[in-house]
């Protein structure tokens, strides 16, 4: 039986992040572990589409701002630095992080499969965000071409022509999962 190291601490994660040996590194601190993201082209460029349609959006309607591979934990949680592919956060009235982690989820999470993630830490990660706030989570799976969408109500499959909608969070907004994979 395998002995677990301690958890380490949201405070400990900010020291081992500050390291110039990390500073090339993508980590996050999930649970009180530490996993690397290892992010892909593929992935990439299916984050840029989709956060520059976010953007797009919220330029003509100016509820919130999008972002690419930004760090959010939930208010007081010492054990999670979660950096989903794509983050939309409403509201134009919270102060703009410039060093470390928002203390908020984000309203929509966005978060596309790595070859190495199952689909239950695909699954996990939804749970996560959903139970700390998050409105919507959608979830990609390049290698499928398919999307999983849940909320607080509902888990969602799409696939080929289908439309998204994000309309709890950004009322009007659709995309199609074709578009999501229009790049790729």
């Amino acid at each position: 039986m395998a002995v677990r190291e301690r958890l380490i601490t949201v405070d400990e994660f900010e020291e081992i992040l500050a390291r110039p040996e990390n500073s090339d590194r993508l980590l996050e601190l999930i649970h009180g572990e530490i996993v690397e993201k290892m992010p892909t082209w593929e992935g990439g460029v299916i984050a840029v589409d989709v956060g520059t349609d976010f953007n797009l959006y919220l330029r003509k309607n100016p509820v919130g701002r999008a972002s690419v591979e930004s760090r959010h934990r939930p208010a007081g949680d010492k054990l999670n630095d979660r950096i989903p592919d794509v983050a939309v956060v409403l509201g134009m009235d919270k102060p703009m992080v410039r060093k470390g982690a928002t203390e908020f989820i984000p309203d929509l999470a966005f978060e596309i499969q790595s070859p190495d993630d199952s689909a239950r830490l695909m699954l996990d990660k939804a749970q996560f965000y959903l139970a700390h706030g998050c409105k919507m989570v959608w979830l990609v799976y390049p290698a499928k071409r398919f999307v999983e969408v849940l909320t607080s109500d509902y888990r969602q499959f799409y696939s080929g022509e289908d439309v998204i909608s994000a309309e709890i969070v950004l009322p009007g907004f659709t995309m199609s999962v074709a578009d999501i994979f229009r790049s790729v």
